[in-house]
């Protein structure tokens, strides 16, 4: 738990620098949208004559994020839409392998308090895969290789809702608390059914509940608080740094087991069409994995902001 505690707060660091050092822009009336594609890609290939070593391969990174924020007076609706993918494929593997895989949508609506930065909120956040996850078996015998589907679109998803304070310094800095928030994790019957028998269900759990759903189940219940923060901004010219951190506690089963999700992006903008970006994502969530998931991209391609 302490440990858990103190990376969490590792996170934390950049949002809370954000806030010592970020000028407040007044805020105005209307809809705000903006949106980011990107797409990365290498290849190296070698002939049957090459002696230096190496094995053709190639690789492919798509992301977008647009965001369409909304004011009226008291009243704001901020919305925001995240999805990568991306493949690689090297010349000696049978199949294509998925190196990134995330859609994410989050919406929350607020209305200010009095004249402060503080504001009543309600939010929604929804996040899933674009397409299937395998685990790949080599035969120790025949060396050919195979694959079993573990994951898949809406398998698992995810959903959170609940009222909420929201701390809003502008579009780029914003904290949201829910003390009370429902979260969905939502699985398809393929990875959870098994025979409705004592000795199959034993068996099942002793495995490691698939993301935490009981067997024959698909949809897992929790109640629980939860925290939201977002801090973009430029470290230097044509360098910007996004940092998101969402935190989750289950009241209803170990609540000290505290789920992180931290991600930082950095875009370096060369021009107006080539940038190089980098992406470290960290998650904790022991209904998924005993330990943290560790993701990270770096690659230089093509980018459009609008």
């Amino acid at each position: 738990m302490k440990k858990i505690l103190f990376i969490s707060a590792l996170f934390a660091l950049p949002f809370l620098a954000v806030a010592q050092d970020e000028e407040p822009e007044p805020p105005k009336d209307g809809w705000t949208k903006s949106g980011n594609a990107t797409l990365l890609f290498n290849q190296a290939a070698f002939n049957a004559e090459w002696t230096g070593g190496g094995t053709s391969n190639y690789a492919a990174n798509g992301a977008l994020t647009y965001d369409a924020n909304y004011r009226k007076g008291k009243l704001t609706w901020d919305n925001r839409l995240m999805a990568e993918y991306g493949i690689t494929k090297t010349r000696d593997q049978e199949f294509t392998r998925k190196t990134n895989d995330r859609f994410e949508l989050n919406s929350i609506v607020g209305r200010q308090i009095k004249e402060t930065k503080w504001y009543y909120s309600w939010f929604a956040n929804f996040r899933t895969q674009l397409s299937n996850g395998y685990e790949f078996i080599e035969d120790e015998t025949t060396g050919e290789e195979t694959r079993v589907v573990t994951t898949k679109f809406l398998s698992p998803a995810y959903f959170q809702t609940g009222p909420g304070l929201l701390w809003k310094e502008s579009d780029n800095l914003k904290v949201n608390i829910s003390p009370a928030t429902l979260r969905l994790i939502i699985v398809d019957d393929q990875f959870t059914t098994v025979p409705n028998n004592q000795a199959a269900i034993d068996a099942y759990n002793e495995a490691g509940p698939y993301f935490g759903v009981d067997a024959n189940e698909t949809i897992r219940y929790e109640l629980g608080a939860s925290i939201n923060a977002y801090a973009k901004f430029e470290i230097m010219d044509n360098v910007t740094a996004e940092n998101v951190l969402q935190l989750y506690s289950n009241y209803l089963e170990d609540p000290q087991n505290v789920d992180v999700d931290y991600t930082l992006n950095l875009l370096l903008k060369v021009n107006e069409w080539i940038t190089a970006n980098f992406t470290f994502q960290a998650i904790y969530d022991d209904n998924a994995v005993k330990g943290f998931q560790i993701r990270e991209t770096l690659g230089i391609g093509v980018g459009y902001k609008f």
